[in-house]
């Protein structure tokens, strides 16, 4: 069974996903400039902004899926938000702007929930 708070993490997820992505993609100069960075890579971002509407919309649309569809977007989420979450933190012991730990925090904090969820369901489906 499908916890309803992870159904509804789902909705939350697809709803920061989105609205991270939508300026990103149109205006990564301007928006990562806003942020601090002072060098952006517009096809890197825009490529950042491919995957989260991706990851986010799949979470939109298998909200009211079955357990076996919730594992695998979750092993997905849980590798996605580890990357990220190392890959900036790295970035930001290299000197990112401010805002990077931001960017840390969110995706570390979502890193958590994905990785409680998924280990939820893991010892829900028994050996």
């Amino acid at each position: 069974m499908v916890p309803p708070a992870l159904r509804r993490w789902f909705v939350v997820h697809f709803l920061a996903d989105v609205v991270a992505a939508v300026p990103l993609f149109v205006a990564p100069a301007w928006v990562l400039g806003r942020l601090g960075w002072s060098a952006v890579d517009p096809i890197a971002t825009r490529l950042v902004a491919a995957a989260l509407f991706g990851i986010g919309i799949e979470s939109y649309l298998g909200r009211n899926a079955g357990v076996e569809a919730f594992r695998g977007m979750l092993n997905l989420k849980v590798i996605w938000s580890a990357t990220a979450a190392l890959g900036v933190l790295w970035s930001q012991l290299d000197g990112g702007p401010p805002a990077g730990w931001g960017v840390f925090a969110i995706f570390a904090g979502f890193h958590l929930v994905w990785l409680r969820y998924r280990l939820l369901l893991r010892a829900e489906a028994g050996p």
